[in-house]
């Protein structure tokens, strides 16, 4: 059975997306999303395999638009200037996505190599823009780690509104990137 005309998974994926962003990523089912797209559930199969085929390519689409960001933020861009703009770039991400970003973080199973790939780009990414600091392979991918820690743990604590301080969150999100670089300029000193 092929697809029908005009509605293609890269539209199907942009209106999962736009439903997961204002609703919340539970929201997105067969169902809602069939009656967004004014059409009948069943013709969603014709571009994903059921709901759990729905979010896989959710998740999919969440990591490489998220890799697309980051790589436009930082182009041309190196060093500190580069990993503040990746901060800040991730950040926004998950404040103007909040549901493709949840979809973005699911769990990622062994046989979805595709997903796995997209991921491993952003892990790359990150590493060529922490070249700079001549870390060991591991400290690389420990910074890797922190980095995605502190943009996502910032994220998910603004997002349940535990931030309502009268002091502003973006000097506090640039404070947490300048202790990120001071910690490793303190790494790459000890050497």
């Amino acid at each position: 059975m092929s697809p029908r005309p005009g509605i293609d998974r890269l539209q199907l994926l942009q209106t999962a997306a736009e439903l997961a962003d204002r609703e919340g990523l539970h929201a997105v089912t067969l169902a809602a999303l069939a009656a967004k797209l004014g059409v009948r559930s069943p013709s969603l199969y014709n571009h994903v395999d059921g709901l759990s085929g729905l979010h896989a390519a959710l998740m999919r689409h969440g990591l490489q638009t998220l890799h697309d960001e980051l790589l436009k933020a930082v182009a041309g861009r190196s060093g500190e200037d580069a990993l503040r703009l990746v901060c800040l770039t991730y950040v926004d991400f998950a404040r103007t996505h909040p549901g493709l970003y949840e979809a973005a973080l699911q769990p990622v199973r062994p046989e979805e190599q595709e997903t796995q790939r997209v991921g491993n780009q952003i892990v790359e990414l990150l590493l060529q823009i922490l070249a700079p600091y001549q870390l060991s392979e591991a400290e690389a991918l420990h910074a890797v780690r922190t980095l995605r820690s502190l943009c996502h743990g910032f994220s998910s604590l603004e997002r349940a509104g535990q931030f309502a301080m009268d002091l502003s969150v973006d000097d506090s999100l640039d404070f947490m990137i300048r202790s990120f670089v001071t910690g490793l300029h303190l790494q790459d000193g000890r050497r």
